[in-house]
Formats: C-alpha cells, sequence, structure tokens
C-alpha cells in the first residue's frame, strides 16, 4: 500500500483526536459501525495496528501517533492548495484582489507591534493588500498550515513554529490577567504556583485542534468572551505583557515572576515563492 485516501485520513484523524469511536462518529456525522470497519481496513491495509483499543477506551500506538501528524499536515496541504490558488486569482471572494495576503494574529497580543508592521508595509512601494485575521491563542499556526492564511505571527511557546520559516521580532514577559477585586489583585507580582490551582477563579482553556484541554475553567471562544468571564470574577488568563493594551477596568494584570518569556515570530510556509509575502517579511524585520 502506497497510497491513503483522504475519506480513511479524516475517519483516524476524527477517532485519533477524539480517542473515542462514539465521539468521533458523531463529529464525522455516521453511524459508528462503519467507522470502526473503517479504522479496521486501514490498519490491515497499512498492516500495523493504529489504536489499542481496551475497556478504558482508545490510545493511539506509535504508529498511530505518526499517522496523526502525518496526516494532519497531509489533510492541510490538501486544504491550503486550493485556498492559496483562488485568493492568488482573487477569486476567492468578490472584487478580491490578486495582490493580497492573509495575516493571522492572536487577538489579544501585541497591538502596537502591528500597527508598526502594518504602517510600514503600506509605505512600501507596490505594498499589497493585507487583510488582518484575528486568532484565538493557539489557532495561527492551523490557520497557516491549511491555507486560511499566508503568514502569522506566532508566540512561542504557546506556538509550534515546526515546519515553518519564521524571524524573530519581540521578547516579553507574562502577565496573569485577574478580576480587579480579587485578592490576588492587590499583589505586585505573582508566580505560576501562585496561579496553578486557585478554586474560585479556574484558568480559561482555550481549544486546540478543536478540542479543549481538560480542567475546570471555562471553554473560551473568543477575546470579548474572556474579557467579561474575567471581569465577573469566574476566570483569569495568562497573557503576554503586551495584552496589556485591551485589559477593562475591571481588569487587573499582575506580572508572573517564573513565566518562560513570549517570543512573538513572522512565520510562513517554507514552500513560499511569493514577492510580496518576502517584502512584508523584510519590512518585518526591520521593525
Amino acid at each position: 500500500m502506497d497510497t491513503l485516501e483522504t475519506r480513511e485520513l479524516k475517519y483516524f484523524l476524527a477517532v485519533a483526536e477524539e480517542l473515542h469511536f462514539g465521539r468521533a462518529a458523531e463529529r464525522l456525522g455516521m453511524a459508528q459501525p462503519p467507522l470502526s470497519r473503517a479504522i479496521q481496513q486501514l490498519e490491515r491495509r497499512l498492516g500495523v495496528r493504529l489504536l489499542e483499543r481496551n475497556r478504558r477506551g482508545v490510545c493511539l500506538t506509535g504508529a498511530g501517533e505518526v499517522l496523526l501528524d502525518e496526516g494532519r499536515a497531509a489533510l492541510d496541504a490538501i486544504t491550503a492548495a486550493p485556498r492559496r490558488t483562488r485568493r492568488a486569482g482573487g477569486t476567492d471572494r468578490p472584487g478580491g484582489s490578486r495582490n493580497r495576503l492573509v495575516l493571522a494574529v492572536k487577538a489579544a497580543a501585541s497591538h502596537e507591534l502591528l500597527q508598526k508592521l502594518l504602517d510600514a508595509y503600506a509605505a512600501e512601494p507596490d505594498a499589497a493588500e493585507i487583510e488582518v485575521l484575528p486568532s484565538g491563542t493557539c489557532e495561527q499556526e492551523e490557520m497557516l498550515r491549511d491555507g486560511r492564511a499566508d503568514v502569522a505571527r506566532m508566540h512561542t511557546p504557546y506556538n509550534s513554529l515546526t515546519g515553518f520559516d519564521s524571524e524573530q521580532l519581540l521578547t516579553e514577559g507574562q502577565i496573569a490577567i485577574l478580576p480587579a477585586g480579587h485578592p490576588l489583585a492587590a499583589h505586585k507580582t505573582l508566580s505560576l504556583a501562585d496561579i496553578s490551582d486557585i478554586p474560585d477563579l479556574p484558568l480559561a482553556r482555550w481549544p486546540r485542534h478543536g478540542t479543549y484541554p481538560p480542567g475546570p475553567g471555562p471553554e473560551i471562544h473568543d477575546q470579548t468572551q474572556l474579557a467579561q468571564l474575567i471581569a465577573l470574577g469566574r476566570t483569569m488568563a495568562v497573557f503576554p505583557d503586551s495584552a496589556r493594551a485591551w485589559l477593562w477596568a475591571e481588569h487587573t494584570a499582575v506580572p508572573l515572576t517564573d513565566a518562560p518569556p513570549i517570543v512573538t515570530h513572522i512565520a510562513w510556509p517554507p514552500h513560499s515563492r511569493s514577492l510580496t509575502l518576502a517584502a512584508l517579511i523584510r519590512t518585518a524585520t526591520r521593525l
């Protein structure tokens, strides 16, 4: 067996990400028995076991972990190709420009740096139209991989730069964003241990690959929802220091003394041959 069908990859990724055949079948809009048969057929064709099934549920084998990574990359490439092709031809939206780049950014980070980049690039001769695409905490890399974006501002260690080319732009500390009336908001500094397990103020949870990490904190869908829940005293969050720009009067930012620094990068697919993208990268590295 030398090839895989897109349908097979979609089936396997659903099971591998959910680690539950019932939830995966619901996500795919199909019944569970044919999904189970499809995965068993895939294992027979590949000649390896991808999943271990037991009373406690489903877990990936070593081979399954490899196919999870490779399968995501393959499906992303299949999805990205038509998106970027239509965008390059200006056919992805009515009246679309053929000289346009989509820049994915985390909604709450480094607003000042983003504005400097957009202003500096707009002053360049033959500057392209830049569409800014706000995203959640960990969505930029997915947008870049699947073609929704041509370039992204990424933040390590939150984002993975694996598979991308990148340039470093900014390094900053981290802050805990708390309800202004909470006792911890009176501290001048905090440690990660101080905020790790607060019964009345659980950390907010952002999705990654479509699923939320376990924990008692609320599932966050966008920055406005997060800001409101913090103001109401229902949750807290950890962000780069530049997030102070969007805080409400009901919020307090406290520096975290032992949190790793956040490094902002501009990242792009390594196979890109876009001269427009190259010009944007040059502008970013001069800031």
